[in-house]
Parts: C-alpha cells; sequence; structure tokens
C-alpha cells in the first residue's frame, strides 16, 4: 500500500506530500489542479514510461528548476520500502531511481508494486487495432506476472522483424523502375 507520495518539480506541483488512508482514494478539485498528474507520478513508480507516455523532460514543472523528484513510501508487511525516481537538471531524459536509496533498474519497480491504471481512453480498446488490444492486455499481465515483460519484448522484436523481411521481400519482388 502507498502510504506517502512526495512530489517535487513534477509537473505542476513545486512540492507535493500526500499521506492517503487505507482504502479508497479520491482526488478532487479544479481543473488544472494537477490530479491526473498525481496518478502519473504513481505510474512513474512501476516500469514503463507511465500513465501519459510522455518524455521525462516533459514532467519537469516549468519555470523549475530542471529535473524532478517523485519518493514514495510502500507500507508492506514486512516493513516499509523508500522508493525513488526522477530526473536530475543536467540529464533531463535519464530517469535516476533508488529503492531503500540503492540505485536500481525500472524491472526492479515491478518487484515492490503493480500498478494499474483504467483510463476514460481506453473507452476506444475495443475499436482500436489489434496491436494495441494486445499491448493493454500486456500490461494487464503485467500487473498480475512481472516476468511476462521479457515475453512481451520478445514478441515485440519478432514482429519488428517479421515486417523488415515481408518489406525487403516485397522490395524484390516489383518490378524494374517501380519505386514506392
Amino acid at each position: 500500500m502507498l502510504s506517502r507520495l512526495i512530489l517535487t518539480d513534477f509537473r505542476n506541483h513545486a512540492e507535493l506530500v500526500l499521506a492517503p488512508a487505507p482504502g479508497f482514494v479520491v482526488l478532487t478539485g479544479e481543473n488544472g489542479a494537477g490530479k491526473t498528474n498525481v496518478l502519473e507520478a504513481v505510474s512513474l513508480l512501476s516500469p514503463g514510461r507511465g500513465l501519459r507516455r510522455a518524455s521525462l523532460s516533459a514532467m519537469q514543472r516549468q519555470h523549475g528548476p530542471g529535473g524532478f523528484g517523485i519518493a514514495a513510501t510502500l507500507a508492506l508487511p514486512d516493513g516499509d520500502v523508500e522508493i525513488a525516481t526522477g530526473t536530475l537538471a543536467a540529464a533531463p531524459e535519464r530517469r535516476q531511481l533508488r529503492i531503500q536509496g540503492a540505485a536500481a533498474t525500472a524491472n526492479t519497480l515491478a518487484e515492490w508494486l503493480t500498478v494499474l491504471w483504467l483510463t476514460p481512453a481506453m473507452d476506444r480498446l475495443f475499436v482500436e487495432p489489434a496491436g494495441e488490444r494486445r499491448r493493454f492486455l500486456d500490461r494487464l499481465t503485467l500487473a498480475l506476472v512481472p516476468a511476462h515483460a521479457q515475453h512481451a519484448a520478445r514478441y515485440d522484436a519478432a514482429m519488428r522483424a517479421r515486417t523488415r523481411l515481408w518489406r525487403s521481400m516485397a522490395r524484390r519482388s516489383m518490378p524494374r523502375g517501380v519505386r514506392r
């Protein structure tokens, strides 16, 4: 359970400290107050590019000093775990991650916290191409089986290789002088 969340220079929050109580958490406020930004910060506590898939440099606060920080305390049965992620002003596209104060990789986040979100944009899930549906199901599976990430990455690499092969075969089968 997420027992504390601290945002520093993240999106529109210069500094924000939340200590949610157990159970459901409801965020309310005016448009532009930063509710979705809080959800995006939580999404960065798991592997991946976050809720909006934005670039890391886009997450730092405008007119801030550069870089951003997200710190969280997870209340687990074996004791609290401290997780922190963010960027430095000098390297705005290089994500830093610490678990219990030690440097870690983004993939190790899956060992500590599972984050799964459903957004109104997902209403289109059933009308999107098969690739988008598969990506959504992969995210659901990752929430339950973190090791699925390795299989999903292999599948994506195989599909890219297949597409390159098809394109090269199509170019070879065209009559001379015809180009696409």
